[in-house]
Order: structure tokens, then sequence, then C-alpha cells
């Protein structure tokens, strides 16, 4: 080969590597570059210092898309809980696992019952100095311990979470069940709680931080831009109406005013009470999606159905059976997040606790109507609301006309037919009556034995 061909080869083999690095560079080095560039900078944070309920998951659904809407790469859980409900604790935990941005716990204090299984959902846990995980035994109202059926529901779903997430699954099932004994961890009888150092000793804790500024150092992110989840006030507003005891409320005021609208019909302040109350019971849990068309539907025809039996078809029973039916099931499906008609995600004790809500509502409207009001308006300024005086005989009130009551065995002719009912002439004067017994033609005499109200009773002599 001369010199010329070789010094062309070699500028070929120069250009192919050339090409070979440019097209490393597209392949390997610029998406690297690109998504470097790409990375967010951003700490979300969330605070949960309340009971684990509806306005905690409403107000984190909230930050979880805000924090997607601005790239954040971490999700910081600010907690101090004694826990709360099974319902929304399962919910929270479940979006926490589904979750694309880290999820980030720090304990402030307690992480107890509801709030160690969403503790357990995320990816790292931190807690401060003095902190304590676990008691996460399922108790009613009163603070008894649940029956089985959903303590043995709660032990699995802090198993799976905790095999998810990469821990013990029997430690987070004996913070539960007090009957599982582990060697070295816990007694049977006693029901499980970590410190910091139990929690670090047993991988329950990633590791003991002071403050969220140490947290984030920890991770590398203490120059990152810290954002918190502040609510608005209709955020504020829809989580307090969204709140068991307020709904309780409301539907007290909702009913309470269609009872009482019942009882003296007419457009006034009962009804308008209770269409307020229905309105701030509604539409909260209709943009929240728990409230669907058909379930508002369904109330709405109980209350027709009622007011049915009350004024159109009294004393069947039917139909206020099934208008008190369909009210108490619309009012307890609407407080529950189910999907049209299929309730396959809605657990038995979320629906139980709506049911409760509604019953207890009930009765205290009951207890309200009978026992309390009664009192409360015949006492202070509400004795304007309402008609305290009586109207005695001895002060000329009388019910009826007493001319109608002077001609009681008086005798007449009948003014025109009675069929049974017509007009009669006594003594000059003209009264309306009705017959007893037989039809009477005018012209036959009559005699008066008893009225009713305005109208005379009358037979045939």
């Amino acid at each position: 080969m001369n010199n010329c061909g070789f010094k062309l080869l070699l500028s070929l083999m120069r250009m192919k590597a050339l090409y070979f690095l440019l097209l490393t560079l597209v392949i390997w080095v610029l998406p690297k570059i690109v998504t470097a560039g790409n990375d967010s900078n951003i700490v979300y944070v969330f605070e949960i210092n309340d009971e684990i309920a509806e306005p905690v998951w409403h107000n984190m659904q909230k930050a979880f898309a805000q924090a997607k809407e601005l790239n954040a790469s971490t999700i910081v859980i600010n907690m101090n809980t004694y826990g709360g409900g099974v319902v929304m604790a399962d919910s929270i935990r479940t979006t926490i696992l589904r979750s694309k941005i880290p999820v980030f716990m720090l304990i402030n204090n307690n992480a107890a019952s509801a709030g160690a299984l969403i503790s357990i959902a995320c990816t790292k846990i931190y807690m401060t100095p003095g902190s304590t995980i676990g008691a996460a035994t399922v108790v009613t109202q009163d603070g008894a311990p649940a029956i089985d059926k959903y303590q043995s529901y709660f032990r699995s779903k802090m198993r799976a979470t905790a095999e998810v997430s990469g821990r013990d699954p029997d430690i987070a099932e004996a913070m539960v069940d007090q009957d599982i004994e582990i060697e070295g961890i816990t007694e049977k009888g006693k029901l499980l709680t970590f410190t910091v150092s139990e929690a670090l000793k047993h991988n329950y804790c990633d590791k003991e931080v002071a403050t969220l500024q140490e947290l984030l150092k920890e991770n590398d992110l203490e120059t990152s831009e810290v954002v918190h989840y502040k609510p608005s006030n209709i955020d504020n507003l829809i989580s307090l109406l969204i709140n068991p005891a307020v709904s309780g409320v409301l539907i007290m005021i909702m009913l309470g005013g269609i009872y009482f609208e019942l009882q003296s019909p007419g457009i006034g302040f009962p009804i308008a009470a209770s269409a307020l109350g229905a309105v701030l019971f509604f539409a909260p849990l209709y943009l929240e999606g728990m409230a669907e068309n058909w379930e508002i539907v369904v109330f709405a025809i109980g209350i027709l159905a009622i007011a049915a039996e009350v004024f159109v078809i009294p004393g069947t029973g039917i139909t206020g059976i099934l208008g008190v039916t369909l009210v108490i099931g619309g009012l307890t499906l609407s407080m529950v997040k189910n999907v049209h008609l299929d309730f396959t995600m809605v657990r038995l004790d979320g629906l139980l606790m709506s049911f409760s809500v509604v019953l207890m509502s009930i009765l205290a409207m009951a207890i309200v109507t009978i026992v309390m009001l009664p009192r409360m308006l015949t006492s202070g300024r509400l004795q304007a609301l309402v008609l305290n005086k009586s109207q005695q005989v001895k002060d000329g009130y009388v019910g009826i006309d007493q001319t109608i009551q002077s001609q009681i065995g008086m005798k007449g002719l009948a003014f025109t037919d009675l069929r049974p009912s017509g007009k009669i002439l006594v003594n000059g004067n003209h009264f309306d009556a009705s017959s007893i017994g037989s039809y009477i033609t005018k012209g036959e005499q009559i005699e008066i034995i008893d009225s009713e109200g305005p109208q005379l009773i009358v037979r045939k002599i």
C-alpha cells in the first residue's frame, strides 16, 4: 500500500472513531445530562398533627397532588398523632405505597395506632428524641379493644405493609396483637411499642434526628427548596364539614327542619334551615367524590315518601317505612367512597361508622325534639318564637259559634234537600245541616239533635 492509501485509511478510521464517540454521547451521556437538568430540587412537607380522619385524608390528597405538580424529589410527612380511623389510615397507607415520589416519615413524638401503619408504609422513617411508634390495636369509640374480626384485618394490613417496605412483618403484627411473642423483643400479653433506640435496633427507624433540617442533611437535601402544604380556606371548610361529628350535626339540622316543617306546613325557618343543612352536608361530600348523584336522589325520594305518608296517604305505614329507609340509606352511602353501584372498595367498618353517625344523629334529634326543645322555647329570648298564651272561655274565647249550640233540640223545616248535607230553616234563620239516618226532602219537618263545628245534625220527624 502506497503512502496516499495509508493516509486515506487512517483518516477513515479516525472518522469512524469520532462517529462512535458522538453516538456514545447521544445514547448514554446526553440523556443523563438532560435528566440531571430536570431533577427537581424541591422537598414537599405535609404535617399530620391531628387524629387520622377524613380531614387529614382530604388534605393529604391535595398535598400529594401538589407535590406531583411541582415535580418534588421527596415528600416528608411530619407526624405527631395518637391514631384514628382504620379506613382513613389504610387509604393514606395505600397512597404512600403507590407514590412514585419517595416518602419519608419524620415521627415528632408519637406515631401510635393508625400513625404506625402510615409510618411503616414510608420509604424511610426518622424519629426525634423521645418519640415512640406502635400500640396499633384497634379500639372502639369507648376505648375498648374491637372484636377479633377488625383486629385480624388491621394485623394483616400492618404485616403486608411491613413486607412491602422491607421491615420485619412479625414486629408489625405484634404492634396490633398482644398475644404475639417475639423472643428478645416482646412478651406475650404486652402490646409492642418501640422507643427510638429500639426502633433503630430493629429497622423500624433509619436514624434519630432532632429537626427536619437534620433529616434533609442526612439525605443530601439540605440545599433543596422546602415547600410546606398550606390548605386554602375552602380546603379548611371542606375538612371541617366532612368531619363525622360535624356531619352528624348537619344531619340533625336537616332532619329536624323537615320534621318541624311537616308539623306546620309552609315556607318558613325550619325548611330554610333544613335546606342549608342539606347543602352543607352533601356539597363537600360531592366535591370529594363520596356522595354521588344517585345517593342524593335516594335521600330526596325518601323525604318525598315521608311527606306522602303524612299528607297524601296517611295511615298506610308502608310508604313511611320506605321513606325512612331511603333517607337513612342515602345519608349513609353518601359518607362512603364507592363508585356508582360498585362497593368492592368499601370496607364494612367504614360503612358501619357512617351508619352509626346517621343513627346517632337521628337519636340526638329525637332527644332534642322531645325533651329539650319544649324547655328551650319556654325560657329566655326563645319565648318570642312560640305562642305561649292560652285563650280561656271565661275571657270570651269560644271554639264555635254559640248560636249553633243553642239550636240543639229545636225543630224546623228542610230548606233544601239534605243528601245528607243541605240547609234548614229554624225560627226564620237558615243553618247548614247534615241528616242522620236517611235523606230528607225539602219541606219535611226536622229535629236538631247535635252539632259538629258550624254544622247542625238533624233527623226527620
